[in-house]
């Protein structure tokens, strides 16, 4: 069930109307939720009703212990055992290929079989539940009472499937909230923040995936240098959208519950340097990395600072891993663990300036920034190592034409990048715009909205791409 289908508004709206009634009664309005989360996962494949409720309990379990338990080694045991589980899970499902096909490629034999499919989602899960026993481990919190609750904030339906990683403590207590209302305001910030990410989702990502950045990416030797290069600027521009539209779906549709998401995304492209752009771009993943990786290697308390290099770029090469058990994510990560690096040693060695105020360095530390993250997206886009390569080498090539990029391309490439750069009060100001407007406005604003969409995106929803991770 896409977040961008017409068949996911239908349960939401129905999850809506049932939810606020019973809300008064704790344990109705959880039961709600969870049902809406387990049907929801149970659409995508019912194997997700035995792996969440089973590792749920388990990590429920672990915390009650971790809240009881005082001796160091228990506690230790306890949080190895949830970390066991949830890399355990990730490892078999999403790796197990990968690791297979690498060992076989290694002794130059046929790779094995491997039947069980991966779960849609199951990294967010993942890292999701680990932050509530890792947070009780390092005393963060108390554990979570109810077990309702805790099955209810840990398998949350918007943000399973891409996010945002939600920290559990963070969503338990707003679960368990009582006398929860939902004024004209907050439902009208919801209803502007789910069709903006619509927007967002099929008249930019979805428009550019279908008419250039596939197509050049499928087959760069069809296109020149300059194309192909317009192409992977395109991809920036989908995969921003493309993301940061599922965001605002899944935030505005939590609102429309009562209940807060952390934010994901603040303008990336915008970054001063390559440090910046991780504090702005998938900031729950930035800061779960950060928290609960980073932090947690060895040797950053020690007397030997090369640690503070090594394990930035373990943490990006790990991160890249994440996203996908193949060579190009690997190198994807070990380009900004590399860059994280280098530019922190940069700032070590200038005394931690503070960021220029001249405007002209500002454009020039903006512009490198966005053009090595876009180069690095190529290895990130490629299917292949071979197909990166081929990218790459095209745009090398150097040659010049604009034949295969069409007048309503160039508008959306230029929307897409005007909406990016546009200052936070004009979104702000539209925000409010939308929220004071009558009933009748709003949903006639709504109403053409979706009119656009059925007219410009004649193919139909397109899976969200960080669905896949």
């Amino acid at each position: 069930m896409l977040l961008s289908s017409s068949v996911y508004f239908v349960f939401l709206t129905g999850i809506f109307l049932l939810y606020w009634p019973l809300q008064r009664w704790r344990a109705a309005g959880l039961a709600v939720l969870l049902f809406a989360n387990y049907y929801f996962y149970a659409k995508w494949d019912l194997f997700y009703l035995v792996l969440i409720p089973g590792a749920s309990l388990v990590d429920y379990l672990i915390g009650r212990g971790l809240g009881a338990a005082s001796g160091k080694r228990v506690r230790q045991l306890l949080v190895s055992l949830s970390v066991f589980m949830n890399l355990g899970i990730l490892a078999t499902f999403k790796y197990m290929p990968f690791f297979l096909s690498s060992w076989a490629g290694f002794q130059h034999t046929k790779p094995a079989e491997w039947h069980w499919t991966f779960p849609l989602g199951i990294s967010f899960y993942c890292f999701q539940s680990l932050t509530y026993t890792i947070d009780l481990y390092r005393k963060d919190g108390k554990p979570v009472r109810s077990l309702l609750t805790h099955m209810t904030a840990v398998s949350f339906f918007p943000t399973t499937l891409s996010g945002p990683i939600t920290r559990v403590l963070s969503l338990a207590p707003q679960l368990e909230k009582k006398d929860k209302q939902l004024s004209l305001d907050d439902s009208g910030k919801a209803l502007f923040r789910i069709a903006l990410g619509l927007m967002k989702k099929f008249l930019i990502a979805d428009y550019l995936a279908d008419n250039l950045v596939n197509r050049v990416f499928d087959t760069p030797n069809l296109y020149t240098g300059v194309e192909v290069l317009i192409g992977v600027y395109a991809f920036a521009l989908q995969l921003y959208y493309d993301f940061s539209g599922y965001s605002d779906i899944a935030i505005g549709s939590a609102q429309l519950l009562g209940l807060k998401l952390p934010e994901n995304f603040n303008r990336p492209y915008q970054a001063l340097n390559i440090s910046e752009f991780w504090r702005r771009w998938h900031i729950s993943l930035s800061n779960w990395l950060r928290d609960y990786l980073y932090f947690s290697l060895p040797g950053l308390r020690s007397k030997w600072k090369i640690f503070t290099y090594t394990n930035l770029f373990v943490t990006m090469l790990l991160g890249g891993l994440w996203h996908g058990a193949s060579w190009n994510f690997i190198i994807w990560g070990g380009l900004h663990g590399a860059g994280l690096a280098i530019h922190h040693g940069f700032r070590t060695w200038r005394g931690n300036p503070k960021p220029s105020t001249n405007r002209w360095v500002r454009i020039a530390s903006q512009t490198a920034t966005a053009h090595f993250v876009v180069f690095a997206w190529v290895f990130f886009r490629a299917s292949t190592l071979a197909n990166a390569w081929e990218v790459l080498g095209r745009i090398a090539s150097l040659t010049a034409s604009l034949a295969n990029i069409s007048t309503p391309i160039a508008v959306v490439l230029l929307v897409a990048v005007v909406m990016h750069y546009l200052p936070r009060k004009i979104y702000d100001f539209s925000t409010g715009l939308f929220v004071k407007a009558p009933f009748y406005a709003q949903a006639t604003a709504l109403v053409l909205l979706v009119l656009a969409i059925e007219y410009i995106a004649v193919t139909g929803a397109a899976p969200f791409l960080y669905t896949k991770f």
